[in-house]
């Protein structure tokens, strides 16, 4: 039986949350913030934590809480990239449908303007904010304080 009670404040951690953690140690070594032994060493802890407040520690001296380096991961920019082209795709087949149904309905004025408006503005803002993310900004860029959920 646990000594720690549910008044204790101590909440336990998931499996989740300690792979993320576990991800977020092995890119800071991959960028060389943590030595072989270090990052070893605290993925072993990471791997045993059971409870919250024993996650948050093995992040606090990296920039961000490490945040960013998980984000710059090959695979975290292939994703954005893959994701940006499906927006970009589903933007262009919506706008020839309503072009298209504007062709069909023979109105005089050019009534899909509005809605082309708002899918292009939407589309140039993910563009813009998954540059800006992947540059380091956001927050989980190097000015920026990240809130710990741990």
């Amino acid at each position: 039986m646990s000594t720690d009670t549910p008044a204790s404040g101590r909440v336990r951690t998931s499996d989740t949350e300690r792979e993320q953690v576990a991800e977020i140690l092995r890119a800071a070594a991959t960028e060389g913030r943590l030595t072989l032994a270090e990052s070893d060493e605290r993925l072993g802890r990471a791997y045993a934590a059971r409870y919250r407040d024993e996650l948050a520690p093995l992040t606090a001296d990296l920039p961000s809480g490490g945040w960013e380096a998980l984000y710059r991961t090959p695979e975290a920019l292939a994703g954005m990239r893959r994701r940006l082209r499906r927006h970009g795709s589903f933007t262009a087949v919506l706008i020839g449908a309503l072009i298209g149904l504007w062709l069909l309905s023979g109105a005089h004025f050019f009534w899909p303007l509005i809605p082309i408006f708002f899918l292009t503005f939407g589309f140039l803002r993910h563009a813009s904010w998954a540059r800006w993310r992947a540059s380091g900004g956001g927050p989980w860029g190097p000015n920026r304080q990240r809130w710990s959920r741990w």
